[in-house]
């Protein structure tokens, strides 16, 4: 049994890693904010056998007093969204990287073995392509839509290592890459072992729906929830790689037992790509509104890119990591507790925000 701090554990990851982690008889204390943009007006339900610390992560005794007797952590406290990075900025650099610092600077005096940081997708930009002659490449958007080679021939999206190099195309990714930096540079440094888990596009039941900022199935419930189409940016044929949060969920855990996952980074997907407007459409039919079309709106957010997508071979062979919910099973899963949901619809807010910043096109 261990003594597992989650940072951030309050919110729709951390429940359930809390969760998976009571389960296997582990002791777990939460650390989260509580902030009204994920939480709503109060916290969400506190996993059974879970104990809760309420904090902010850029204050040092609360961070420190949150350590004591502390094993190993799982830092997931970030600010999430692409976009509003992009006009938050002091907001979300505090928050992730600043907050982070805090976390590094209380584990010198309170080493523990293991931290396992949520880092994301998101670091990568645009993902890895090949091209007409075969050759695997990196590539710019200086098109409309898909990216071309410098001939102007389109190229192929393929599945993205870790060894790609990081392209940090907004705010959030440049806090997230600094957050995963931050961990294993610092670990290494002092005795305690780093790991770094690049989340993809996580999905699955008890996100919060009421956040325009956050996954993109959520955004789509509320709309859905509230009788209005889902707002699908570009054509809608970018291509993204979803994962279900037991999923997700497995791969902390095997994070912070593997033996040889120190100093490492594992992408953490399903290894499959689907477009977006797809994904929409899968939604509206698992939740009976196929009457509501998606809204494709034609416009470029700043900070987004193409295709990205995971090759998670490393995960299999060092973590053991092995998906387990198909998607059709987890949208399933996802439209039955969507049934018992209400959730306000922030998208046209957010839209409006990003048009007034001239950060859409």
């Amino acid at each position: 049994m261990a003594n597992i701090l989650i940072t951030g554990g309050a919110g729709f990851i951390g429940r359930h890693v809390a969760r998976a982690l009571v389960a296997r008889g582990d002791s777990v204390r939460l650390f989260d904010a509580l902030i009204a943009q994920v939480h709503g007006a109060r916290a969400n339900s506190i996993p059974a056998g879970a104990e809760l610390v309420v904090g902010d992560m850029r204050d040092p005794a609360r961070v420190a007093a949150a350590l004591d007797g502390v094993d190993q952590v799982v830092h997931l406290a970030a600010e999430v969204g692409v976009g509003q990075s992009m006009y938050e900025i002091e907001r979300y650099v505090a928050a992730n990287d600043l907050g982070t610092a805090v976390l590094m600077q209380a584990l010198i005096a309170r080493p523990v073995r293991r931290v396992v940081v949520a880092s994301s997708m998101s670091i990568y930009g645009e993902g890895l392509y090949r091209d007409a002659d075969g050759r695997i490449v990196e590539a710019t958007r200086p098109g409309r839509w898909d990216p071309l080679d410098e001939s102007g021939r389109p190229l192929a999206p393929v599945p993205t290592p870790e060894d790609k190099r990081p392209s940090l195309a907004s705010v959030y990714a440049l806090t997230k890459y600094a957050q995963e930096r931050l961990t294993l540079n610092v670990c290494g440094a002092y005795g305690m072992e780093g790991v770094a888990l690049r989340l993809f596009n996580v999905y699955g039941p008890g996100q919060a729906l009421s956040n325009p900022y956050t996954g993109v199935l959520a955004i789509f419930a509320a709309r859905l929830l509230n009788g209005r189409a889902p707002l699908v940016f570009e054509d809608g044929r970018q291509r993204r790689d979803f994962i279900h949060v037991s999923d997700v969920a497995a791969a902390f855990l095997a994070a912070l037992d593997a033996p040889g996952a120190a100093g490492q980074v594992y992408n953490i997907g399903s290894g499959e790509s689907r477009d977006i407007l797809d994904v929409a459409g899968a939604l509206a039919q698992a939740v009976d509104r196929l009457d509501i079309a998606p809204e494709l709106t034609g416009q470029r957010r700043a900070g987004d890119i193409r295709h990205c997508f995971a090759d998670i071979s490393k995960a299999r062979a060092e973590l053991g990591f092995a998906p387990k919910t198909a998607f059709a099973a987890g949208v399933a899963e996802l439209a039955a507790w969507l049934r018992e949901q209400s959730a306000e619809d922030g998208a046209e807010q957010a839209r409006r925000e990003l048009q007034a910043r001239g950060l859409v096109a």
